[in-house]
């Protein structure tokens, strides 16, 4: 069984960093690709940054480019999403997820397996 737990969400000032980790069990993280995505009150589930299977390739939406760094570290079987110069829009429920291919997808519904969700809170 696929097991993903998010840590490292708070409430953070605007400007400030903030990095999140996804441990994972029962999966290895570096055959599949991975991804984060967000939900704030009111929207659709949407995606942040990932990692392609087997090459590691990793990929930030727009939304969060030049403020976003997706890393892996495999002996830990551990994801992370680094985000700098936060804004009050990245405010939301952050989730990761993993998916049965290497392929890296920015469809919430090409994933298989989700973490519970993590909080971020970023004031003004």
């Amino acid at each position: 069984q696929v097991l993903l737990v998010e840590s490292g969400g708070g409430l953070v000032q605007a400007g400030d960093s903030l990095k999140l980790s996804c441990a994972a069990s029962g999966r290895t993280f570096s055959d599949y690709a991975m991804a984060w995505f967000r939900q704030a009150p009111g929207k659709e589930r949407a995606f942040v940054a990932g990692l392609s299977g087997t090459s590691g390739t990793t990929y930030c939406a727009d939304s969060v480019e030049g403020r976003c760094t997706v890393s892996l570290d495999n002996a830990k079987n551990t994801m992370y999403l680094q985000m700098n110069t936060l804004k009050p829009e990245d405010t939301a429920d952050y989730y990761c997820a993993i998916r049965s291919s290497r392929y890296l997808s920015t469809a919430a519904s090409a994933y298989d397996y989700w973490g519970q969700g993590i909080q971020v809170t970023v004031s003004s």
